[in-house]
């Protein structure tokens, strides 16, 4: 069975919403990783050793549309390039797909994305996909989450977590680390 792990960027109070500020990131404080708080290089350095456990990667549709222009061009993704790509939608097709970023499929339902996890191989890494990994949350198929958590409260904008009323999920801390600049790196299995 394979892993489905969420990694993100996340605001105190919840908030995924706009990380980077780039194309299609329309919240009013778009960026927010980068604005306004000391660069400490080791506080990233989860993303260096997400590398090493990544076999495939997961997007929702509107995640995938705004990387894929960026991301098989970009030195810092350069090691997601020829991974295996799956994109869930019910509506993008296949000729919107890019080419040169690695093989990609189309799931089109949370079925779809049970049997991917039944079959063989390694972790698959959710990036971005907010609406994505709640949905995926609510149907018990996250097993890992990777988090920096900022030091900022943005107030509004998309979480990664659910409001609806659903049985308490516990999590058990497989790691942590807090930096000079507030970030906290947690990261957290799922229990079943």
């Amino acid at each position: 069975m394979r892993d489905l792990v969420y990694t993100g960027f996340m605001s105190l109070d919840g908030v995924v919403d706009s990380p980077g500020g780039g194309p299609g990131e329309e919240h009013r404080s778009g960026g927010w990783v980068f604005k306004d708080l000391e660069f400490v290089p080791e506080a990233w350095s989860l993303k260096g050793e997400e590398l090493t456990d990544t076999t495939a990667l997961m997007f929702g549709r509107r995640s995938y549309q705004a990387f894929a222009p960026v991301w098989p061009g970009s030195e810092d993704h350069a090691g997601y390039k020829d991974l295996p790509k799956y994109v869930v939608s019910s509506t993008l097709t296949d000729d919107a797909l890019v080419d040169g970023w690695g093989p990609t499929t189309i799931l089109r339902s949370t079925e779809d994305v049970t049997a991917l996890k039944k079959g063989e191989g390694g972790a698959i890494f959710i990036h971005g996909s907010a609406e994505l990994a709640r949905r995926l949350s609510d149907a018990g198929l996250i097993d890992r989450y990777h988090l920096l958590v900022f030091p900022v409260l943005l107030g509004a904008g998309k979480s990664l977590f659910g409001r609806a009323d659903r049985d308490k999920h516990m999590l058990t801390l497989r790691e942590s680390q807090s930096y000079a600049n507030g970030i906290l790196k947690l990261v957290y299995d799922v229990e079943r």
